[in-house]
């Protein structure tokens, strides 16, 4: 499933506690792992030095994630950390992003320039995010979200396949409308219909999907959902993007807006893995 992680974050935490975890996996067992660490941009003038503290505090990273150093595909960069994550993840052709986050809420991420909450937006790859204040427990329970979309097909997809490889594993589908639906004559309605082919095709991968319809704010619904279930992951699909004029500038121009996925980052009760359409299908 996945073969080629991108860990970018070498610090101590619940990261590297969340790597172990899909390590127990068995769909993550033969996954390449890619450990980045970014030295910022000031300490250009003394790079060397910079250097060997980020070989040293990689290789701390190493041994505490129960790896061997020969193992592990180590890279040590130089730039502004969130331009240099999606960079590298092009040029690996990552399937994940790893990255650890402080849950910062939007205006306090762009104050503090958050790295992951900018590669949570703009990266069309699909990315882990590990909250600092979440217990990261293994990984059990995986909750995913279903809106009826391709992209949250492939957001189906991948939780099966993780939930597959889990001895014990279960998989609840969660469905949110904004409001209450009248069912029809034959007393169903919409989002028993979307539930159903999520089901369906959960069911052909090999998984059973245990399916969960809830009313009201749809990030609110979800994170409500994963705390009830006590969902262990919670997997999203996003079709949220900024515009493409809006990439190099600092996340700005969705102040006055919403993102779902975004109040998601910061709320959900467990890491949040992020499915986003590619720009090509879009």
């Amino acid at each position: 499933m996945f073969r080629n992680l991108l860990i970018a974050d070498s610090g101590k935490g619940n990261v590297e506690d969340m790597v172990r975890m899909l390590r127990d996996i068995p769909p993550c067992r033969q996954a390449s792992i890619n450990l980045l660490h970014v030295v910022p941009e000031q300490g250009a003038q003394d790079i060397q030095s910079h250097r060997d503290k980020a070989e040293t505090l990689v290789g701390e990273a190493i041994a505490r994630i129960g790896l061997e150093r020969s193992a592990v595909n180590v890279l040590v960069r130089e730039g502004d950390t969130k331009q240099t994550v999606l960079k590298v993840a092009d040029e690996l052709d990552a399937d994940l992003i790893v990255m650890g986050s402080r849950g910062l809420g939007r205006l306090q991420s762009i104050l503090a320039n958050s790295a992951s909450q900018y590669v949570f937006q703009l990266s069309t790859r699909p990315m882990l995010l590990v909250r600092d204040d979440l217990y990261v427990r293994a990984i059990n329970r995986v909750m995913v979200t279903i809106d009826g979309t391709g992209v949250g097909d492939d957001a189906l997809r991948l939780a099966c396949e993780l939930v597959s490889g889990i001895p014990g594993g279960t998989l609840t589908g969660v469905h949110v409308t904004r409001q209450d639906i009248t069912p029809s004559r034959g007393g169903r309605n919409p989002a028993d219909e979307v539930l159903d082919k999520a089901v369906q095709r959960a069911r052909s991968l090999g998984v059973e999907l245990k399916p969960h319809h809830r009313t009201g704010d749809i990030g609110r619904a979800v994170c409500a959902a994963a705390e009830e279930n006590r969902a262990d992951l919670l997997v999203i699909a996003s079709q949220d993007r900024r515009p493409l004029v809006a990439k190099g500038l600092v996340d700005i121009d969705r102040l006055l807006g919403s993102s779902v996925s975004d109040y998601i980052r910061v709320h959900a009760p467990a890491p949040v893995l992020l499915v986003r359409e590619p720009e090509a299908q879009r």
